[in-house]
């Protein structure tokens, strides 16, 4: 799904301020959770951010435990929870992605992230990878291939939680010229080896910028682990988030590293390029269907 709309006026530094904000979700409270959001954003820590980040279902909840039950808390795009986010990066000049449940035009539930900015809304995101967990049971897939979106000049590639373990979404983002890959995620109990390694791995092997931002509370008996996590094109962990803390988490990033494909270590001796090494002729595994059925009743 595309929204058209204008980036603002481009801006002259490769340098950018991006916000992660790892905080409580109130469970089916749309009206508190947007409250929520529009309060972290008038906060000092993100005053000089160009782009701030919002957890997986950030407006709705997560786990819903019916298609009928979670239909009322999801909005259309746009809607009333983004014409509110648009006026406050109108007066501001920022960027915000937020994760919610949207009711597409075509009647189905969409687990999204919509990145709306001073002109309107950027683009829109539907998760394509959905785990049987929560309300991810009861939408359906995004469709639309992978592709980067504008925040004024940063490219910024956006994926849902468990497209994080599938390293071809994050490659994909990445060949589509993203400098920064967002994740927003609703990471519980188990996902703990995600949340320490996965966003190390997919900065490095693109290297790319890459945040995760996870939620922290507990819904219906699921906590949420926190974590959150910034890491450079490198791999290196810039920042951290505390386990279970509400906290923002902000890095600098430099536009130019994540658009350096050839890396020279030690000149006509050691150089690597992450785009001119590839090899995609071998690659035909990757796209051939899985046969395997998953039993949803197990």
């Amino acid at each position: 799904m595309s929204q058209s709309t204008l980036s603002a006026t481009a801006h002259p530094s490769p340098l950018r301020r991006v916000s992660g904000i790892q905080t409580h979700v109130t469970f089916a409270d749309t009206a508190a959770n947007l409250a929520r959001m529009l309060e972290w954003l008038g906060r000092d820590e993100v005053a000089n951010s160009d782009l701030i980040v919002f957890p997986e279902c950030m407006l709705s909840g997560y786990c819903f435990s019916s298609l009928e039950e979670a239909w009322p808390h999801a909005q259309s795009i746009p809607g009333p929870a983004t014409d509110a986010i648009q006026a406050w990066c109108k007066r501001s000049g920022k960027f915000v992605a937020f994760g919610m449940l949207e009711q597409g035009a075509d009647g189905k539930l969409y687990n999204s992230c919509p990145l709306v900015g001073p002109n309107g809304i950027v683009d829109c995101y539907r998760k394509i990878h959905l785990p049987f967990l929560g309300v991810d049971r009861f939408t359906t897939p995004g469709r639309e291939p992978y592709r980067a979106f504008d925040a004024d000049g940063m490219k910024v590639g956006v994926h849902i939680c468990y497209d994080g373990s599938f390293p071809e979404s994050s490659r994909c983002l990445a060949l589509e010229g993203a400098d920064l890959l967002i994740l927003p995620t609703n990471w519980p109990p188990g996902a703990d080896t995600f949340a320490k390694y996965l966003p190390n791995a997919r900065a490095l092997e693109n290297n790319v910028y890459f945040v995760s931002v996870n939620r922290v509370g507990t819904e219906r008996g699921f906590r949420f682990i926190g974590h959150s996590r910034f890491c450079d094109p490198n791999g290196n962990p810039m920042t951290d988030a505390p386990h279970e803390e509400e906290c923002v988490l902000t890095a600098e990033i430099d536009l130019s590293k994540a658009r350096n494909k050839r890396l020279v270590r030690v000149p006509r001796e050691h150089v690597i390029d992450r785009w001119a090494d590839r090899r995609p002729e071998a690659y035909n595994a990757i796209t051939r269907p899985h046969s395997l059925v998953r039993d949803i009743e197990s």
